[in-house]
Formats: C-alpha cells, structure tokens, sequence
C-alpha cells in the first residue's frame, strides 16, 4: 500500500503531521511530570502510566519520521519536487505495531488506575483488559504485513474478537465501578471511553482500506494523517483527561489539598496580572 512517489505536497503533509505527534507526545509528557505534585500521591501512578505511555508513543514516532525520511527522496535542488521511494529503504509501519503493542494495554492501565478502586477490583479488571489488548494487536499484525486479502481478512476478524471484549468490559463491567466515582467525573470517565473508541475506530478502518482496493499516494497520505490525529487523541488528550480527573479526585478526598492548590492557582493568576 505503500506508495511509490510523493509530491511535494504529499511528503510536507506527512512530514508536518508526524512533527505534530511528536511534539504533543513530548510536551504533554513534560507537562504531566512537571504536574504530578499537584496531584495526590493514590492517583500519580494513573499520570505516570500516561507519562510513559506519551514518552513510548514520541519515541517511536521519532524512528517513524526518520524511517519516513530515509524512504522518501528527491533529487530536485533545495529539496522542492517529487519524492521516490530510495533504493534499498522502505517505510517501516512496523514500528506503530511495536508501539501499539506497548501503549494499548497501558491506556486501559491508566484508566483504571485513575478510579482507585479497591484493589481486588482492579486486579480483575485489568485482568481481562490488559491481555485482550495484547492479543488484539498481536492478531492484527499478520493480517497487516500479509499480501493476501484471505489472510488480512482472518486476522483482522481474529483481532475484532478481544476488541468486541474489550468493549463489553468497559461499557459494561466498568459501569458499575463508574457508579462508585464523585459526582463531578463520572461524566468526563463515561466519556474517555468513548474516546477510546473513537480513536480507535481509525485503525480497523485503514486495517481495511486494501482490501477494498482503495490505494495510492492519496489514501496512503490519508491514512497517515488519520493514524497522527487518532495517537493524538487516545494518547496526548486521554492523558490530560486522566490528569483532570486525578485533580478533581484530589480535591474531592482532601479539602486541605484543595486549598493549598486553589491558593496556588489564586497566587499564579495575580502574578499574570501584575
């Protein structure tokens, strides 16, 4: 599926993209460590899953935007023209498998974590979460380097199967646990989940895309652009989100806590009027 030329447009298009998620991942990862004070202690383990979840996603999108350099080139004076496909290099999708096999499972970590359940609850929780999404993106990855459209099609079903599951445990299961949480998050964890799903449902769509025959240079752009924004939300956003939650949480268990960081908010926001 991968292409064999580019034009100019097409190459800065990907090449802008991939510098977004990497800039989003990174600083969303400063930003949470510099955070995790303003946080109580039960609910930083949540932020530091996302931290690495954000710092594992920046890592390999830097090997994908240097795969993504080294694939493409030109011979047009100030790099301005058609980009080709280099002699012995190729663009390697491989490396978001290895990423998504990593940050998957932590997403659904973080998750749970953020609701500070009791801790047998939690552990059955992620019990059936973590190893379904393991085995979702470990069932996906022949499908995805197989030329076949009978074997893209049988993994790609296999791979449905413990998303189905996934689904069901949390819009099911985690419902009852959501009921436990303060009044004022439950909407924003009811929501994560769809969010989840939305960014999500960009995969078993370009998952799709050669077996429907829609290829070329445009598709191909497409769907890096489509794989950028959705990292970006399931990762960068979710994670603030979680951060959200953990603070509302914080000042919800501790009034002391809450005024020490309203004072502090308070102090920050007359320091930027003067």
């Amino acid at each position: 599926m991968i292409p064999d030329a580019l034009s100019q447009g097409q190459f800065d298009i990907v090449y802008n993209f991939l510098s977004l998620v990497i800039a989003s991942q990174l600083f969303t990862a400063l930003f949470l460590l510099i955070s995790l004070p303003r946080i109580l202690p039960r609910y930083r383990n949540a932020i530091t899953v996302a931290i690495i979840v954000c710092g594992i996603a920046a890592y390999h999108y830097f090997r994908i935007f240097d795969s993504f350099k080294e694939a493409f080139v030109t011979d047009a004076l100030g790099g301005a023209g058609t980009y080709t496909q280099a002699a012995g290099a190729s663009f390697n999708e491989g490396y978001r498998y290895v990423d998504w096999l990593l940050t998957v499972p932590l997403l659904l970590v973080e998750l749970v974590a953020v609701l500070a359940l009791a801790r047998k609850v939690q552990a059955q929780l992620l019990f059936k979460l973590v190893p379904a999404a393991a085995l979702m993106i470990i069932l996906g990855y022949p499908g995805e380097i197989s030329g076949d459209t009978g074997t893209r099609g049988l993994f790609g079903l296999l791979s449905t199967l413990p998303f189905l599951y996934i689904l069901y445990v949390l819009f099911v299961q985690l419902t009852k646990s959501l009921d436990l949480q303060p009044a004022g998050v439950r909407q924003t964890l009811s929501n994560l989940r769809w969010l989840l799903l939305l960014s999500w449902g960009v995969y078993p769509i370009a998952y799709l895309l050669p077996m429907l025959n829609i290829e070329g240079a445009n598709a191909w752009v497409g769907l890096q652009i489509g794989y950028s924004v959705a990292d970006i939300l399931a990762k960068a956003v979710y994670a603030l989100i979680i951060f959200k939650v953990a603070r509302i949480k914080s000042f919800a268990d501790d009034a002391e806590f809450a005024r020490h960081e309203s004072s502090h908010d308070e102090f920050a926001a007359a320091s930027r009027e003067r």
